[in-house]
């Protein structure tokens, strides 16, 4: 059963960046689907960023676009989420996802994934 730590959250001012990190352990995120997840106060989960098994498929939501960029790291068992330009609407905490099985069809909606970290706060205020 794989766990998933989300870390790297914090307060930051609008216009900073933070580096949000996924690590794997018990099993691996390697040629799994992965994707961030966003959940601010009042509202429903989104989908933020996603990145395929293989890491040749990504998706952006249109509200990070640009300002957002999912990576992977296959030897350290790390996804990556760097953020950017943050905004005050960015406010959310932050959850990292596993797909269920290996070499599936790349999505980036909720109900793809199966395993869960508990998430990590970020706040973007001044």
């Amino acid at each position: 059963q794989v766990q998933l730590v989300e870390s790297g959250g914090g307060l930051v001012q609008p216009g900073g960046s933070l580096r949000l990190s996924c690590a794997a352990s018990g099993s691996t995120v390697n040629w799994y689907n992965v994707g961030w997840f966003r959940q601010a106060p009042g509202k429903e989960r989104e989908g933020v960023s996603c990145i395929s098994g293989t890491g040749d498929e990504t998706y952006y939501s249109d509200s990070v676009k640009g300002r957002f960029t999912i990576s992977r790291d296959n030897r350290k068992n790390v996804v990556y989420l760097q953020i950017n330009s943050l905004k005050p609407e960015d406010t959310g905490v932050y959850s990292c996802a596993r797909a269920p099985f290996a070499y599936t069809i790349f999505a980036c909606q909720p109900s793809s994934y199966r395993h869960w970290g508990q998430g990590t706060q970020v706040t973007v205020s001044s």
